[in-house]
């Protein structure tokens, strides 16, 4: 069982996470400008099931390695640690191109589904990401390791997905205020990065 203060600074983390203009919302946005809500609606979800397949990989993995040693889990948690760090430095000095969402053609809708699912499935970043940011929130002292994973997992994909809804349905006004106001793209990895370091520190600097 998660502990009621550890999942509410996660749900308070993933709202910054998942409402924050990033690759899938800016992907979303893109197909729902160029073809539509239903296509903008498709994508979400596909890249929903993707990240669902990341999940239960996630938790395959450190479920074993739980189960394994403890000092193998301490040390894949410090080195997603350093990785949320280098995700995090990495995005506050990247450059966010606003003319992407005017990039992608007209696509159908099991197209839009088929491609989402492929993309973040193949997506090596958002694998590990999930490998880095799930474990910070997991006490193996709090009962199953695997159900705790899950349960963060599952609350991220829907959280996002949420999103992507939200993007989705109005993509019209949120696309061209994103176009008309391209230093709101510019702050949002500034911001993402700020959160993606606070993490990878949180853990570092945690006792053992």
């Amino acid at each position: 069982m998660i502990e009621q203060t550890t999942l509410i600074t996660y749900m308070a983390i993933l709202l910054g996470f998942v409402f924050i203009p990033g690759p899938a919302v800016l992907l979303t946005l893109a197909r729902s400008t160029s073809s539509g809500s239903k296509v903008g609606l498709a994508t979400g979800l596909g890249i929903a099931v993707g990240d669902l397949v990341h999940t239960f990989l996630a938790v395959a993995g450190i479920s074993s390695l739980i189960l394994a040693s403890a000092l193998l889990f301490n040390v894949i948690k410090y080195l997603g640690a350093a990785y949320l760090i280098y995700l995090g430095v990495k995005a506050i000095f990247e450059k966010s191109d606003p003319k992407v969402l005017g990039t992608l053609k007209a696509i159908n809708i099991r197209d839009a589904f088929r491609q989402a699912v492929i993309l973040e499935v193949l997506n090596p970043k958002s694998a590990m990401f999930f490998l880095a940011f799930l474990p910070q929130f997991v006490n193996p002292e709090n009962g199953m390791v695997a159900m705790q994973l899950v349960t963060l997992g599952v609350l991220f994909v829907l959280m996002s997905l949420i999103s992507t809804i939200v993007v989705a349905i109005s993509a019209g006004r949120v696309g061209h205020f994103l176009r008309k106001n391209p230093s709101v793209m510019r702050w949002q990895n500034k911001v993402v990065g700020g959160i993606y370091c606070s993490l990878g520190l949180r853990i570092a600097l945690q006792e053992k």
